[in-house]
């Protein structure tokens, strides 16, 4: 039983592992809070040993339990009570002014642009996993667009 739980970890983690660092990069703003957020989303998936409907639940439920680790992480007395590293000492490979602009838009507006561009899912589908309207999600979209628009001009459309 065991070794099953861990044959399928191993296989989740390889299918949604890029994509889960990512979404908690755009929350944590540090790759090493990121990994360390994803690592707990998978022991959570390990030890729950789920059963879903699809891969599309699979993925969803893995994206909302880091999304969750990561607001409580952000949220945690240790974090707001410490003293920051120098954003300069942080590295990142996807650095660029879109990457930047997205990652600087409030968190509400973050999480959606991120789940819709970079992840691929549609608005219908972002309401579900954050557990907001379609109405809500699509409102999100068009204000955080409006946003980097602001922030990169029009010469990035």
């Amino acid at each position: 039983m065991l070794s099953a739980n861990i044959n399928k970890t191993e296989a989740a983690v390889r299918k949604y592992g890029d994509s889960l660092m990512r979404i908690a990069y755009t929350y944590t703003r540090n790759m090493e809070d990121a990994q360390d957020m994803v690592q707990d989303a998978f022991v959570k998936y390990m030890t729950k040993a789920p059963e879903f409907l699809s891969t599309e639940h699979e993925k969803a439920w893995l994206i909302r339990i880091t999304i969750n680790i990561c607001k409580n992480h952000l949220a945690s007395y240790y974090r707001k009570n410490r003293d920051e590293l120098d954003e300069n000492l942080s590295v990142c490979d996807e650095h660029s002014t879109l990457v930047d602009a997205v990652n600087s838009l409030p968190e509400k507006y973050r999480t959606a642009i991120h789940l819709y561009y970079y992840e691929g899912y549609s608005a219908k589908e972002i309401a579900r996993i954050i557990g907001l309207t379609e109405s809500a999600v699509t409102s999100r979209l068009q204000r955080g667009r409006g946003l980097l628009k602001k922030m990169l001009g029009d010469d990035f459309g």
